[in-house]
């Protein structure tokens, strides 16, 4: 199933964010992200979600993940990847929460 920029893969969409700019990939790590790249920390409240993808597994249910595209107060733009259901990691969903509530103000 293709997403929104008409990409049928997680890989081919991180690819093209890549290429527009994300070049960072972010890890969560005690409620914060890391950036891989450059080793910088950035909290929920220095992070705006520029755009999401949602993959969604045709055949199996457990085939189903998320993309964000990320940008910080500082201009450091990467993105985070998480899974659906028993594979998603609670860090990215603590972490992202946090980010949604701040963005709704």
């Amino acid at each position: 199933m293709a997403n929104n920029l008409g990409l049928p893969t997680l890989a081919a969409t991180m690819d093209e964010l890549t290429r527009r700019g994300f070049t960072e990939h972010f890890i969560p790590t005690n409620g914060m992200l890391r950036a891989a790249n450059s080793g910088k920390i950035v909290h929920a409240d220095e992070v705006m979600v520029v755009e999401y993808h949602r993959y969604e597994g045709v055949s199996d249910p457990d085939d189903m993940a998320i993309l964000y595209a990320l940008e910080t107060l500082s201009g450091l733009r990467g993105t985070l990847a998480d899974a659906f259901g028993v594979y998603a990691d609670p860090g990215v969903g603590a972490f992202m929460r946090a980010v949604a509530l701040r963005t709704r103000r």
